[in-house]
């Protein structure tokens, strides 16, 4: 089974899976195909699926991803040898870990297509990461704590594992000192499940600064000032990436990072 026919499976049974025999009318182009796959796959409630499901989607994800793949390699280190900065999707780094800014309910992003991190990262990786987060979520019995983290496994990500944490929301400026602190622990959390799982690698996305409304100059200077700390204290031989994404952040990062040089 090719790519497209791949696809074209998937959109079909997730649209029987919530339509039944509602008419589908699939999209001509590839980015709608897409779009249209990836729209069903963040509405899809955490719920187990079929085996032959599984298999075509892990077979595209895996050859979708994989085309897109970053690996350690190619990245030229920002300090020292072992701290990075890269500006790109999160999704395509082959690294231990990757960080997912999560909600407090740790199930990923149910609207259509959302350009947030969360969304992406559940797209990717495939409907088995709702389900093992919702598993998790039943088994503490309660929403995910502010600054808290869990770890479940990539799946068809390239990277092995994610490390999903719940950063604080701003909702009035100038940002408390509590939520300064929660925004650290955040970081903090993230390195300490990296360093229980004894990763050699994690990826940090900009954590609350999106929807969440954390100022980009301070949760750079916080992100970067936590996680070095950190890792000079516990003296970790781990490599540490900063992602950014915008061209802002990029340029904020570079700023701070120089700060260490």
């Amino acid at each position: 089974m090719q790519q497209q026919e791949r696809l074209s499976y998937l959109i079909e049974y997730l649209w029987r899976e919530a339509y039944g025999e509602a008419t589908l009318d699939l999209p001509e182009s590839d980015t709608a195909q897409w779009e249209m796959y990836r729209g069903l796959a963040n509405i899809r409630p955490p719920q187990p699926i079929s085996e032959m499901y599984l298999n075509v989607q892990d077979a595209f994800l895996q050859t979708y991803n994989n085309h897109f793949m970053t690996t350690m390699d190619t990245l030229s280190p920002s300090i020292g040898d072992d701290v990075f900065l890269w500006q790109g999707d999160i999704t395509q780094l082959k690294v231990d870990a990757i960080v997912n800014a999560a909600n407090s309910r740790l199930l990923g992003c149910f609207e259509p297509n959302h350009n947030c991190i969360d969304n992406i990262i559940h797209t990717k990786a495939g409907v088995q990461l709702r389900l093992a987060c919702h598993e998790l979520m039943e088994q503490q019995g309660k929403k995910e704590g502010i600054g808290k983290a869990k770890i479940t496994s990539g799946y068809n990500l390239p990277a092995q594992h994610v490390i999903h944490t719940v950063g604080p929301q701003i909702h009035k400026l100038p940002v408390s000192n509590m939520n300064k602190d929660l925004l650290a622990r955040s970081y903090r959390s993230c390195l300490e499940i990296a360093e229980q799982h004894h990763l050699d690698s994690i990826a940090f996305c900009c954590i609350s600064t999106g929807v969440f409304g954390f100022p980009q100059v301070e949760a750079a200077k916080i992100a970067i000032d936590t996680v070095l700390a950190y890792k000079k204290e516990h003296n970790i031989d781990m490599n540490i990436i900063f992602n950014v994404y915008t061209d802002t952040d990029a340029q904020l990062y570079k700023e701070e990072l120089k700060r260490y040089d």
